[in-house]
């Protein structure tokens, strides 16, 4: 299991809330996530100040647009020297695989990965914006697909980790949030589970956020989590 398995999400409307939050964490023991709205707030600039503090960073971006627009965008990001990023698997084959040639071309590539289902998402939900099937059902169609296309892994809820692993394999990356402590309310998530059910059920890394962020002391929270999951407290 990655020492860092945890992933802090750092959803902040600016920079200086953000960094402030990452001055509280420490980079050997946890990776963290820049998003849309960091990103649009405070943009590339945040993401090197925190390479600066010595954080590996995914950057959550999603992007989802024509092929050439998508492969623009996934060859400036992977640029910034970034450990991850992400796109759209319901973009399609072209953008994926266009997606996958640009971040290719840069010296030191990042993991780069697909959004299947949003875990905001239900089987209503997405009958209604006109997808056919279920989310199970949807997640592996993605999965498989994202997995032709050369990418590294996926983004799924990690109840649905069993099925992408019997999708795509055991060597797919699969990035879960919607992760949630046993005494937390699921906020906006509709599929969650338990940092160590993540593990269990086959997650590779843990997008962790509102439990840690918003805990009167983050730190605690982070150790708290890492010992559920058997990881040492020490800083690698």
């Amino acid at each position: 299991m990655d020492n860092k398995i945890v992933v802090v999400p750092l959803d902040f409307p600016d920079a200086a809330s953000a960094l402030a939050m990452a001055a509280r964490l420490d980079p050997r023991l946890c990776r963290v996530k820049v998003g849309k709205e960091l990103f649009v707030a405070a943009g590339p600039a945040v993401v090197e100040q925190l390479h600066q503090r010595g954080f590996e960073v995914f950057l959550d971006l999603k992007f989802h647009d024509i092929p050439n627009t998508v492969a623009g965008a996934c060859k400036s990001a992977a640029r910034l020297g970034v450990w991850m990023m992400n796109v759209h698997a319901s973009g399609g084959e072209a953008m994926l695989r266009a997606a996958r040639e640009a971040v290719a071309s840069v010296t030191k590539p990042p993991l780069l990965i697909g959004v299947t289902i949003l875990t905001s998402l239900d089987d209503e939900s997405i009958a209604r914006v006109g997808f056919s099937g279920s989310v199970r059902e949807n997640v592996e169609r993605l999965a498989r697909l994202t997995k032709e296309c050369g990418l590294d892994g996926v983004v799924c809820s990690a109840q649905e980790a069993p099925w992408v692993r019997a999708a795509a394999g055991t060597s797919f990356t699969l990035v879960t949030p919607g992760i949630r402590l046993a005494t937390d309310a699921k906020g906006d998530q509709v599929r969650t589970v338990t940092p160590a059910e993540a593990v269990k059920l086959g997650a590779d890394y843990l997008v962790i956020g509102r439990p840690i962020t918003r805990a009167t002391d983050p730190v605690a929270v982070l150790e708290g989590i890492r010992r559920e999951l058997g990881l040492s407290q020490e800083a690698a």
